[in-house]
């Protein structure tokens, strides 16, 4: 048991120090619409005045930009933190990073106490370094500071349920032996479920797991205990009103936006196809999903396992019926926590079938090879500057335009322009330009700048994802060329200073 906690220490100290390269990292990677997005409210709650209740976006142009999002705890710790270090990249991203690593033991309590000590090492070996959870591990976004609080909570209700002996005859009563004990392992599952799905709405399929366990202990009965359903009440109202809170904001405030809404939808085939490509490859690697699915049939006479299964079962379900949501492929992370303890329990299940303790060695560090390898080559993906040119354009304007200058980004829905430049101003196309971003025709195109022209937009810039509007849309890079002035140009951007509109 020491041999295998040491291993596991050191496996943890490798995953965070995976994680820190790059740390200080713009805003610039595959993720750069989403991180821009919550950095932004974090700055305008250090400079707006931290007003928790309504997290303020950049691209609402001349209206306040209050939205509705998840609760906004970690943009606001964020801004806290502001006002000791000053506004930087690192502040954000550590946030996932910390929640992550406090996962980390729980992870490996979690699957040693179902699996063994062997299932569990492989398995946060694989928890640790899946390409996805690396890049999801580092940035500001709640993704992964959600699912390490699902995962506390989770270690936390197991050992609840072990511990607890009420609902059979033998009722401990309250400050009886080891009340204190149950009660923390209680209230600290509660507390971080409750959490957990307050900034990550998607989170709540962990109650498939945690249904499973009360079922398997506590059987019909469970439906009708006072624990459980305050357990539900403590997990769930919080959010209850939160997002209550929160649509009702983006029903208030321009530009009407709720976080997430738009996702329910369900896809083409082909669709989905992409999303399983990405599963296998990017998100788990083959490895893990192929030694996944022989640990699934490892792991079957297992009871315990079951809640994995029925977590399985709640994310396959949610990939299909949010299907549109899903193009993001954070929304797939919680498959990593799923996947591992099954590759590990594979692990686990083949090891002792192997007479040669020589062999066990070499083919150990072959598949850890192979899977570092593997992790390596997807990982490096996600840290592409696909944003570069967002940021620059950002910076040139922050420089040459004057701090009241309201800005329009042919951006594709991408708010890294605005937060870079530190200016207020709209996504173009204005309407639903945050997912399609391209307009019909020029007609469209000129109808919309008119209008944010009017409400008054004082530059336009496109980047090397929409320069090539002014050729195609041939009658609106004219209309362009005719109301404005080019003011700075390279072969990743374009800004143009927009002439008032007479009135």
């Amino acid at each position: 048991m020491i041999r295998a906690t040491r291993l596991a220490m050191m496996m943890s100290i490798l995953a965070v120090a995976v994680r820190l390269i790059c740390i200080d990292q713009p805003y610039l990677d595959n993720w750069s619409w989403r991180q821009s997005d919550v950095a932004a409210i974090a700055r305008n709650y250090f400079q707006g005045g931290f007003h928790f209740a309504h997290p303020q976006i950049d691209w609402a142009g001349d209206e306040s930009g209050y939205v509705g999002t998840e609760f906004p705890i970690l943009p606001f710790l964020a801004a806290i933190c502001y006002k000791i270090f000053g506004v930087h990249e690192w502040v954000g991203r550590v946030q996932a990073l910390i929640l992550f690593a406090v996962s980390l033991p729980f992870f490996f309590l979690l699957v040693r106490k179902i699996f063994g000590e062997t299932a569990a090492t492989w398995a946060l070996f694989f928890y640790g370094f899946a390409p996805v959870g690396i890049m999801a591990g580092r940035c500001f976004m709640p993704d992964m500071p959600s699912l390490g609080l699902s995962i506390i909570g989770l270690y936390f209700f197991q050992r609840w349920i072990d511990e607890s002996e009420l609902g059979t005859r033998r009722v401990r009563p309250i400050g009886g032996p080891g009340w204190r004990i149950r009660s923390t392992s209680f209230f600290a599952s509660a507390v971080c479920i409750s959490l957990s799905i307050l900034i990550k709405l998607p989170s709540i399929l962990v109650g498939a797991p945690f249904a499973c366990l009360a079922l398997q202990r506590f059987r019909s009965s469970s439906f009708k205990r006072f624990d459980l359903c305050f357990f539900a009440a403590i997990a769930l109202l919080p959010s209850v009103f939160w997002y209550g809170h929160a649509y009702q904001i983006a029903l208030q405030f321009y530009p009407h936006h709720f976080f997430g809404a738009g996702g329910v939808q369900i896809m083409s085939a082909a669709w989905y196809l992409k999303i399983s490509k990405e599963i296998v490859t990017s998100t788990l690697t083959p490895i893990i999903f192929a030694l996944g699915c022989v640990g699934i049939l490892a792991a079957r006479s297992i009871a315990r396992a079951r809640m994995f299964q029925w977590w399985l079962a709640a994310m396959i379900l949610f990939i299909v019926i949010v299907g549109y949501g899903n193009r993001h492929q954070w929304y797939q992370l919680p498959l990593i926590p799923i996947a591992a303890p099954f590759a590990g329990a594979a692990c686990a299940f083949v090891g002792p079938k192997m007479s040669s303790r020589a062999m066990r060695i070499a083919l150990s560090i072959l598949l850890a090879g192979s899977f570092g390898f593997s992790a390596f080559v997807y990982a490096r993906d996600f840290y592409q500057p696909s944003a570069a040119s967002l940021r620059d354009a950002g910076l040139v304007l922050k420089r040459i335009t004057p701090a009241s200058a309201l800005v329009v980004a042919a951006d594709n829905g991408d708010p890294t322009v605005l937060y870079y430049a530190e200016r207020k101003g709209w996504h173009f196309l204005e309407k639903n330009g945050i997912y399609d971003g391209e307009p019909r025709d020029s007609a469209q195109a000129i109808v919309d700048l008119e209008a944010l022209r009017r409400r008054g937009a004082s530059y336009l810039g496109f980047t090397s994802n929409t320069l090539w509007w002014l050729d195609y849309y041939e009658e609106f890079g004219q209309y362009v060329q005719k109301t404005s002035t080019l003011v700075e140009a390279t072969s990743e951007f374009r800004i143009y200073k927009l002439d008032p509109v007479l009135k």
